[in-house]
């Protein structure tokens, strides 16, 4: 069991930046997946970005060059910097941790932080 703990969220101009940050503790995997999503009213949850243990990130298209993941493998903490917000990035924010373990994956979630843009 991953315990995922978010934090960062907040009310902020467009054009503006916020940085998330979420701090895992359990059962953490070495090869674990670390990421964040997130879900607008009346919207499907969508990845936004993901890292892997090793460094390899993955980005949604509405997000890269915008946003940037990053990982502290010794604080067990994942972050999102997000910088140029627009109103469209608003939404509830969710970490993620994922790893698999004989061919099945494992998913846990924090209980999300609020982001909102103001135009």
């Amino acid at each position: 069991q991953v315990q995922l703990v978010e934090s960062g969220g907040g009310l902020v101009q467009a054009g503006g930046s916020l940085r998330l940050s979420c701090a895992a503790s359990g059962s953490i995997s070495s090869t674990n997946t670390m990421g964040w999503y997130r879900q607008a009213p009346g919207k499907q949850r969508e990845l936004v970005a993901t890292i892997t243990s090793g460094g390899r990130t993955n980005y949604a298209s509405s997000v890269k060059g915008r946003f940037t993941i990053s990982r502290d493998n010794a604080k067990n903490t994942v972050y999102l910097q997000m910088n140029s917000l627009k109103p469209e990035d608003t939404a509830v924010y969710y970490c993620n941790d994922k790893f698999i373990r004989a061919l099945n994956a494992y998913n846990s979630w924090g209980q999300g932080t609020q982001v909102t843009v103001s135009s």
